[in-house]
C-alpha cells in the first residue's frame, strides 16, 4: 500500500523559522510500507530492506517496480523537462473544458483524459475559472490575463510560456506548477500555495506575494528571479 500525505496545518505554517510574510509548508512526506509475505512469513512484517531481495523473483520484480513508479509519479511534475508534450487536442470546444475542470485529478494530477488548454484565450475571464480544479492541465502559451483564478487548484499544471498578467491567484493552490518563461506581471499571489512550483525565466514584475505559502527551498529558488520588485521581495522575505 502506498500512502501520500501532505499535511498543511496552521501550526506548521507558522513555524518560527519563517517570517510573517511566508510560511513553511512541508511537502509530500512519502510513506511506502510495501510488504510481501509468503506462507512462512504470513502475519509478520517484512523489513523494507528485504522486500527487494525476496526469493520470489516475480513478486520481487513487481514490488520493486511499483516502488519506483510510485516514487517518481509523486515526486515529479506531470511533464518532465526531457519529455515531449502530447499532440494538441483536436477535441471540439476543448478550451471550454476549463470551465468544468479536472473532476478526477484533485491534487495528484490524475485524469481520465488530458485537460489541454494550450493556446486558449481566457483574457478577463472573471467567473468561470474561479475555484476550478485544473490539476495536470496543459496551459502552455495560453492567455489568462486579468482572469479571476482565485481558489483554483493547479497542481502539476504545465504553464510554460503562458500569460497571466494581472491574474488573481488569491487563495489558490499552485503546487508543482511549471511557470517557466510565463508572463506573471502584476499577478496576485495572496495567501497562495506555491509549493514546488518553478519560475525559470518567468516575468514577475509587480507581482503581489502577500502571505504566500511556500517552502524555504522553493523560496530560495524564487528569490533568484531578478524581475521581482523590491516590494515583492520584501513580502517574500528574500535576502
Amino acid at each position: 500500500m502506498a500512502t501520500l500525505s501532505s499535511p498543511l496545518s496552521h501550526k506548521t505554517l507558522s513555524s518560527p523559522q519563517f517570517s510573517t510574510k511566508r510560511h513553511a509548508c512541508p511537502l509530500q512526506q512519502l510513506h511506502l510500507p510495501l510488504r510481501i509475505t509468503s506462507s512462512s512469513t504470513a502475519g509478520k512484517r517484512v523489513p523494507q530492506t528485504e522486500e527487494c531481495s525476496s526469493p520470489f523473483k516475480e513478486l520481487r520484480t513487481v514490488a520493486c517496480g511499483l516502488l519506483a513508479v510510485c516514487t517518481v509519479a509523486t515526486a515529479s511534475p506531470v511533464i518532465a523537462a526531457n519529455q515531449r508534450l502530447p499532440p494538441l487536442s483536436t477535441e471540439p470546444n476543448r478550451c471550454e473544458r476549463a470551465f468544468v475542470g479536472n473532476t478526477i485529478g484533485q491534487a495528484n494530477g490524475v485524469y481520465d483524459k488530458p485537460l489541454d488548454l494550450r493556446f486558449c484565450d481566457y483574457t478577463n475571464e472573471k467567473s468561470n475559472l474561479k475555484g476550478k480544479s485544473l490539476s495536470a492541465a496543459l496551459m502552455a502559451d495560453a492567455k489568462f490575463d486579468g482572469a479571476d483564478m482565485s481558489e483554483a487548484v493547479m497542481s502539476k499544471a504545465y504553464a510554460v510560456g503562458a500569460s497571466f498578467k494581472g491574474t488573481d491567484f488569491s487563495n489558490a493552490v499552485l503546487d508543482r506548477v511549471n511557470f517557466g518563461k510565463a508572463n506573471l506581471q502584476g499577478a496576485i499571489f495572496k495567501n497562495t500555495v506555491l509549493s514546488g512550483s518553478t519560475f525559470d525565466d518567468a516575468q514577475l514584475e509587480d507581482a503581489v506575494f502577500e502571505d504566500t505559502i511556500i517552502g524555504y527551498i522553493d523560496l530560495q529558488k524564487l528569490c533568484t528571479n531578478k524581475t521581482i520588485s523590491a516590494e515583492g521581495r520584501a513580502e517574500l522575505g528574500c535576502r
